[in-house]
C-alpha cells in the first residue's frame, strides 16, 4: 500500500469509467463462503505466527483478516503469486513470503524508482532492507517493478494468482489504472485469480476519478478490472467496516493505522477502526 504521489495524466479510460459511475449502487451481499481448506489455513495460520512479524503488525490482523481473506482468494501454498504494490512495510509480504517460500513462488512488484522523490525513495530502500535483514524468510522473494510503462510483474502466463491490496486508488489518482491492470492480467495464466481488497466508496456518491479522498466505488471498480479483461468470480463482507462513514476531512488516511490529523478526535478514530473495504476475487478467462 503506497501513499499517493503527485498526479499524473489521466488515461481516457478513467474519464469514460466516471460518467457513468453517478448512478447509486446497492453493494450485493457476499458470496456465500467455499468449504474451508484446512491444509491452506494452517499454513497461513502458521505464516501469521511467525516471529519475523512485529507486534504492531501482528495487531492489525483483526482488522485486515488475512486468514480469511487469503483463503478466500483461493490461494495455495504451491502456487506461483505476484503481490502488486506491497507498501514500504510489506505487511502481506510478511505472511504471503513463509507461506510460498517451501514449495510455491512470490514475485513482488515495486513502484519504479523516483531520484526526484524523496518518499518513494524512502519506501523503496525501507522495503529492500526489510528482505535483506531476513534473508530465511524473504531470501525466495523475487523483486520486479509495476509503473506508468508496460511492466513485467512476473513472467508472462506464470502466476497462478496476483493480489493487490489497497491501491487501486493509487493508480487512480497517478492515472495509470488501466496499464497495472493490464500488467496484472498479462502476467497470469489463463483461468488464474486476481485477488484485490481496497477501501469502499459511498455507493450514493460520484466516483471522484483521482480517488483523491482514497475511496474506490465497488462497482467502479469491478467496471475497471472487467474492462482490462477480467472477471468477476465472487465478493466477499471480510473486511467491511459499516462505522466508517467516509466523509472525513482528510480522506481515508484519516483513519488507522495513518491518523493523519494526529491527536484531533484520535480517540472516534480509533473506536472506527481501518477503512470499510471490498474484498473482490477475478479470474482470467481461459
Amino acid at each position: 500500500m503506497w501513499s499517493r504521489v503527485p498526479v499524473m495524466t489521466m488515461l481516457a479510460i478513467a474519464a469514460q469509467l466516471a460518467a457513468c459511475a453517478s448512478a447509486t449502487h446497492v453493494v450485493p451481499a457476499a458470496t456465500p463462503a467455499a468449504p474451508r481448506d484446512a491444509a491452506t489455513a494452517a499454513a497461513i495460520e502458521q505464516a501469521l505466527a511467525g516471529e519475523h512479524r512485529s507486534a504492531e503488525n501482528r495487531a492489525r490482523d483483526a482488522d485486515r483478516h488475512p486468514l480469511d481473506t487469503l483463503l478466500f482468494f483461493g490461494i495455495k501454498p504451491d502456487m506461483t503469486v505476484a503481490e502488486v504494490w506491497p507498501g514500504a512495510g510489506g505487511w502481506y509480504t510478511e505472511v504471503l513470503a513463509p507461506l510460498l517460500a517451501p514449495r510455491g513462488r512470490l514475485y513482488v512488484a515495486l513502484p519504479p524508482p523516483a531520484p526526484g522523490n524523496p518518499y518513494i525513495t524512502a519506501n523503496l530502500q525501507s522495503f529492500a532492507g526489510k528482505l535483506a535483514a531476513r534473508p530465511e524468510v524473504y531470501g525466495g522473494v523475487v523483486v520486479t517493478t509495476l509503473g506508468p510503462e508496460a511492466s513485467e510483474i512476473a513472467p508472462a502466463g506464470s502466476a497462478d494468482m496476483v493480489v493487490t491490496f489497497l491501491n487501486i486508488h493509487n493508480w487512480m489518482n497517478l492515472g495509470y489504472e488501466a496499464r497495472a491492470l493490464a500488467d496484472m492480467y498479462r502476467a497470469l495464466k489463463p483461468g488464474g485469480i486476481l485477488g484485490v481488497v481496497d477501501h469502499r466508496g459511498a455507493a450514493d456518491k460520484p466516483q471522484d476519478p483521482r480517488a483523491t479522498n482514497g475511496y474506490v466505488n465497488e462497482d467502479y471498480a469491478v467496471r475497471l478490472i472487467e474492462a482490462a479483461g477480467f472477471q468477476l468470480v465472487a465478493r466477499s463482507q471480510i473486511n467491511a467496516n459499516p462505522r466508517d462513514t467516509k466523509d472525513y476531512e482528510q480522506g481515508v488516511w484519516t483513519l488507522p493505522p495513518n491518523y493523519r490529523q494526529g491527536s484531533r478526535d484520535r480517540a472516534r478514530y480509533q473506536a472506527i477502526g481501518e477503512s470499510d473495504r471490498f474484498t473482490m476475487k477475478f479470474v482470467k478467462p481461459r
